[in-house]
């Protein structure tokens, strides 16, 4: 009698969650795989985060390791990038402006990996390095992971180093370099806002394109909705920035969407540079002023006598001085580039040329 009514309790229970089971899909829901202590991390090794499947090299995401790409990409001596975010289960992301970096919350992890393809002398891919940056209670912390030779792993290390690259460039051009491993100070360098290390590229505005995922290609920011990890308030019409490399968009577009990935992390309040006279956040170079245009500069520099950005003339704009040098002490970006980024530099100079007066 015990065992009879003990098998019918059993077979309601059973009954209730299959009739409920659209009412109850949080019972179902997988669970991302991701280890994330906040009281060990930064670990050791990259795969004990287990963000990745299979060959850690494959860079083949878990579940709820979402991969993303901003319209506009940060230059970095070409390497090629891979970004993914991860956040803890049930949390979302805040929508704070357009140009504002979405706030993720504690438990959250931005993973971007850099590599190089065909690299020689046996024409493979290598990655070189994996940066991640965690949101801990207290703030974000860095956590720098460099790959070993067999690419099998990556271990913690934040001392920062060169490692000598030689590969075939898209233009079917030999390059080498001594590719940049930033150091911990290097990144705060670049990630410190108002004495806060903060994320970079997550802003509405560069995520407001469409990605190819596994299931399909669709907008950044619906994907993150549809995910349930960016709040449902985020609005539909962001203004946002354009892929540089798009020459069916407008010059000035292209060219402001250029300097808010590479100099606006730098050039703005609160940042690296921000005792410069120059903003080169996307939403601030609708004046043109705030790029240098017919700015005079903070400092000389020998055998320029002219504007941060002269209208239609190269060799009197201290900008296109910067960005066409390798000197360390002159060059800009003055991080993450040792080298000299061509197609950027076509874009600048073809803008500066395309300038015929000074704004009013």
């Amino acid at each position: 009698m015990k065992l009879a009514k003990q098998a019918l309790i059993f077979f309601l229970v059973i009954l209730l969650f299959s009739c409920n089971k659209e009412d109850n899909s949080d019972l179902y829901t997988a669970i991302s795989p991701v280890k994330m202590d906040l009281t060990q991390v930064p670990f050791v090794k990259l795969s004990d985060y287990n963000f990745f499947q299979g060959e850690l090299k494959n860079q083949e995401p878990v579940l709820g390791v979402i991969p993303y790409k901003p319209e506009s990409e940060l230059f970095t001596d070409y390497a090629e990038k891979k970004r993914f975010v991860w956040l803890p289960s049930g949390s979302k992301a805040t929508y704070v402006n357009d140009y504002s970096v979405l706030e993720l919350p504690v438990g959250s992890a931005l993973i971007k990996s850099f590599y190089y393809n065909h690299v020689l002398p046996s024409n493979t891919t290598r990655i070189i390095e994996t940066r991640i940056m965690i949101r801990k209670a207290n703030g974000w912390i860095y956590a720098n992971y460099i790959w070993n030779e067999e690419q099998t792993e990556a271990y913690l290390n934040l001392n920062g180093s060169t490692k000598q690259i030689t590969w075939i460039d898209n233009n079917d051009v030999t390059r080498t370099i001594d590719y940049d491993i930033p150091n911990e100070l290097k990144c705060a360098g670049c990630h410190t806002i108002s004495n806060e290390k903060r994320p970079i590229g997550i802003k509405p505005q560069n995520l407001n394109g469409n990605y190819n995922y596994n299931d399909g290609v669709s907008n950044q920011l619906a994907k993150w909705k549809s995910l349930g990890i960016l709040e449902s308030n985020t609005p539909a019409n962001i203004n946002a920035v354009v892929n540089y490399k798009d020459t069916t968009k407008p010059l000035e577009t292209r060219v402001r969407s250029y300097f808010d990935a590479n100099c606006a992390h730098c050039h703005q309040t609160g940042g690296y540079a921000s005792f410069f006279n120059l903003k080169f956040g996307f939403n601030e170079t609708s004046n043109l002023s705030s790029m240098g245009v017919c700015v005079s500069p903070n400092h000389i520099v020998p055998g320029m006598e002219g504007r941060i950005v002269k209208p239609g003339n190269l060799t009197q704009s201290l900008l296109y001085f910067r960005v066409t040098t390798n000197d360390p002490n002159y060059r800009m970006p003055f991080l993450g580039r040792t080298i000299v980024h061509d197609e950027g530099v076509a874009l600048i100079a073809e803008w500066i040329n395309s300038i015929t007066e000074c704004p009013n």
